[in-house]
């Protein structure tokens, strides 16, 4: 079995790399495993424009198809055309509360899959496998399931109930792990592997094409290396006619920008918290935990600190009022806990003038309200931290206030790490001068074909949240363009080397290859 710090002998080129194993990478694996849906004979669609459309080609696979012509009149709430016509025919009219039968049927045609490998730090489902394990997802647990198996039939198989249609991350994570296995997808997936550099590699002289070079390192331990003491880290660079990228955007927190955000007890990560309160560093005698941030991370740790009875200084930038805050868009029967936050925000504002200790420790709310211990401060922000743990705010007025804490939690949301891209990945963004966030400057892609309309050369892809993807349900739409994609490219024998679909020699070379990869 070779190994992968070797490289692969010239003219062998992978047909596709995916960087990232999390849903997005995990979904793509499947369709290019050769799993193909179709239009049910049987089945029609609560859209009829929709199911007309599909109905004119009917013997052919969704891959096939014009999805452009497809999109056309569709809205749902993802900007992703392609997104939304993917979630319209996995969940159809999910977003009124019905549980429509998908029009699709999966076939499964190996003579279409297409050799890939899929690079991950940690197991199959990436970020989820680093989330609390215990507070419930944002999202439907329907929303959360990958094409070909049920959530809830899988949850039912591990004797756990859905509570309330949500699931923890823990099983989520669990969840996805499992599809890899369940799916047969294992042999393209290389876990314990850090991408370190991504480039457009030239043609030789020999009539090797134009490709990707892919270089990294690859952890192995344990009995890998004959000695389960010792561990290390293997290079590799791999050949590729096509990249996806799927990182994600959990790797860096983003940061305030302000005086003191490095003294010690400033942190910018959930697991900070829960780490302080397993060292019982945090009870209710404890100076308030500062809170920045108006996202449900944020929210999450107002409530781990009120579970606690600590008390809790709320700071964020918007108005509680503000439409575009995430609380006021959530139905309150299905999201209960972040609808105690809303209204906890809604009723212990502080009051410009008035000291803030006055509010936590007066008798309006009583001891016994709910919201005892808590104070938001709507538009403001944090100018400084200091070294005795006072932090200074400053409203939208210009007026500061000063409080002292124990703890501060920055929550603001994170980055992708693209270092292993040119100038982290600056060119590929929407605004080229700025870094890539998923909400305000993701990769610009083609809606489509999600191909990376400034990447050096062709076969360069992006999905999930580095397009602005931030939810399971319309991510699955990326990687139906890219597959659809590909699929098109190599019916028109474009630019694709030597073939998308490699012979049957490659493709058992890399299953070789792969099987070390994965544990």
């Amino acid at each position: 079995m070779e190994r992968c710090d070797k490289e692969m002998e010239s003219g062998e080129i992978l047909p596709v790399v995916i960087i990232g194993n999390g849903p997005s990478g995990i979904c793509l694996s499947y369709l290019l495993s050769g799993y193909t849906p179709y239009l049910s004979p049987e089945a029609s669609h609560p859209n009829p424009l929709l199911h007309s459309k599909l109905a004119e080609q009917p013997g052919l696979s969704l891959l096939e198809q014009d999805l452009e012509y497809l999109c056309e009149g569709l809205q749902g709430r993802s900007s992703n055309p392609v997104a939304v016509l993917f979630d319209s025919l996995l969940l159809p009219d999910s977003d009124f509360g019905m549980e429509h039968t998908s029009p699709l049927e999966w076939r499964y045609e190996p003579e279409r899959a297409v050799p890939h490998l899929v690079l991950g730090k940690g197991p199959p489902g990436g970020a989820w496998h680093a989330m609390e394990g215990s507070m419930l997802t944002l999202s439907l647990a329907n929303w959360m399931e990958l094409p070909g198996l049920k959530l809830k039939d899988w949850m039912k198989d591990k004797r756990r109930n859905v509570r309330n249609d949500r699931a923890t991350p823990a099983e989520i994570a669990s969840y996805y792990q499992h599809y890899v296995s369940q799916m047969s997808l294992e042999d393209n997936f290389a876990c314990r592997t850090v991408v370190t550099s991504v480039t457009r590699h030239p043609g030789n002289q020999e009539g090797s094409p134009p490709c990707w070079r892919v270089k990294g390192l690859q952890c192995r331990e344990g009995a890998e290396l004959g000695d389960a003491s010792t561990s290390e880290k293997v290079p590799f660079s791999l050949l590729a006619h096509n990249v996806v990228l799927a990182t994600g955007t959990h790797d860096i927190p983003a940061r305030l920008g302000v005086e003191g955000e490095s003294l010690p007890y400033v942190c910018h990560s959930f697991w900070e918290l829960e780490a302080a309160i397993s060292r019982g560093e945090l009870d209710q005698s404890s100076d308030p935990v500062l809170v920045v941030g108006a996202g449900l991370t944020a929210a999450d740790a107002v409530l781990a600190a009120h579970h606690l009875s600590t008390p809790v200084y709320h700071v964020f930038r918007r108005s509680v009022t503000d439409p575009g805050l995430i609380f006021n868009q959530l139905p309150k029967m299905l999201y209960p806990e972040y609808h105690k936050v809303h209204q906890m925000m809604m009723q212990q504002q502080h009051q410009e003038g008035s000291p803030p200790q006055h509010h936590l420790q007066s008798s309006s709310p009583p001891p016994s309200s709910p919201y005892a211990g808590y104070l938001c401060f709507p538009r403001h922000r944090v100018a400084a931290f200091r070294p005795d743990r006072k932090c200074v705010l400053q409203s939208d007025s210009g007026q500061s206030t000063v409080v002292q804490v124990s703890k501060a939690l920055v929550l603001i949301g994170a980055h992708p790490n693209l270092s292993f891209l040119a100038d982290d990945g600056r060119p590929l963004g929407v605004r080229p001068d700025e870094p890539v966030t998923c909400r305000r400057n993701p990769v610009d892609v083609d809606p489509y074909t999600n191909a990376v309309l400034a990447a050096e050369g062709p076969g360069l892809y992006a999905m999930g949240p580095l397009v602005g993807e931030n939810f399971v349900r319309f991510l699955k739409g990326g990687a139906l363009a890219i597959a659809s994609d590909l699929a098109k490219r190599h019916r028109r024998g474009g630019d694709t080397g030597e073939g998308l679909m490699s012979s049957d020699r490659l493709a058992d070379k890399w299953v070789d290859r792969q099987t070390v990869f994965y544990s």
